[in-house]
C-alpha cells in the first residue's frame, strides 16, 4: 500500500496523475512501461510486464492487478485474485529494468476476461516547499477464452431535451476499441463529441461517449452518418438517433 502522509497548506501538496494509455509505450516521468496493451491468448496463463527507470535516481513502484467491467458507461476496478503481479513492490536504480511477471489464475470461460494493471511510481519524501507527484499508469490486461470470441458492435444516438450521446452496445464475447469517431448531420455538417475518452468497449458491456447537445441533432427516427476506426478496421455507416423515454 501507498501511505501518504498530510502536511500543512504551503509546505507540500500530493497530486495524483493518472495516465490511460492507448498504443505503443507509456512514459511518465523517468519510467517507461511496455507492453502498454495485454492480449493473453487461449490457454496462455502467464506473461510479463517491463518498467524501466530512465531517470538519475531510484524509483519505487507498486504493481496491482484489478478486474476490469463496464456498468452503465463506467469503466470499473474490482479486487480480484485471478491475476497476480509479482513482485508487487519493487525499487528500480536508474537505468535499471524490472520485470513484473503477470500470472492469470483462471482460465476465461466463454467469453473474454479483462483486467486492469495499476503501475504506480512511489514518491520519495518531498522536502518542504515541494510538489510530490504520484504517477500512475493504467494497462488493459485481455485475456481469450478457448472458445472463439469475437466482438458485436452496433450503435446508436440517444438524445433527451439536454443531452446526446453516441452509443455503443457490445453483445459479443471480445472487447472492441472504437477510435477516431466522426459524426456528420445530413448536410455534412460535424458534430462535436468526446473522442479523447477511453476506446474500450468491453463484451457484454454499453458505452456512451458525449455529443455536443447544442448542435442541430435530427429528432429521433432519422440518422447521423459516423465514421471511425475499430480493431476490425473502418467504420463508415448511418447510426440511428433514438429517444431516451
Amino acid at each position: 500500500m501507498i501511505t501518504r502522509r498530510s502536511v500543512p497548506a504551503g509546505r507540500s501538496l500530493a497530486a495524483l496523475l493518472i495516465v490511460f494509455l492507448a498504443a505503443g509505450v507509456a512514459s511518465a516521468q523517468s519510467l517507461r512501461v511496455m507492453p502498454v496493451n495485454i492480449q493473453m491468448a487461449p490457454g496462455q496463463n502467464a506473461t510479463t510486464l517491463t518498467v524501466i527507470n530512465e531517470g538519475s535516481t531510484a524509483t519505487a513502484i507498486q504493481v496491482r492487478a484489478y478486474a476490469w467491467n463496464q456498468l452503465d458507461g463506467t469503466d470499473q476496478r474490482i479486487d480480484t485474485d485471478e491475476l497476480l503481479a509479482s513482485p508487487p513492490i519493487a525499487s528500480i536504480g536508474p537505468g535499471e529494468t524490472q520485470v513484473v511477471r503477470l500470472v492469470l489464475r483462471r482460465t476465461p470461460k466463454g467469453r473474454e476476461a479483462t483486467y486492469r494493471i495499476l503501475v504506480d511510481q512511489i514518491p520519495a519524501a518531498a522536502a518542504p516547499g515541494m510538489v510530490q507527484v504520484v504517477m500512475r499508469m493504467s494497462i488493459p490486461v485481455f485475456a481469450e477464452p478457448a472458445t472463439r470470441a469475437v466482438p458485436h458492435v452496433q450503435f446508436h444516438i440517444e438524445r433527451d431535451a439536454g443531452h446526446a450521446y453516441l452509443v455503443a452496445v457490445n453483445d459479443g464475447l471480445r472487447h472492441e476499441a472504437i477510435r477516431g469517431v466522426v459524426l456528420s448531420a445530413a448536410d455534412g455538417a460535424p458534430l462535436k463529441n468526446d473522442s479523447g475518452a477511453s476506446p474500450y468497449v468491453l463484451a457484454g458491456a454499453t458505452r456512451r461517449w458525449p455529443i455536443d447537445a447544442q448542435a442541430p441533432l435530427p429528432p429521433a427516427g432519422e440518422s447521423l452518418h459516423m465514421k471511425a476506426h475499430s480493431d476490425a478496421g473502418a467504420l463508415d455507416q448511418q447510426v440511428r438517433v433514438v429517444g431516451i423515454p
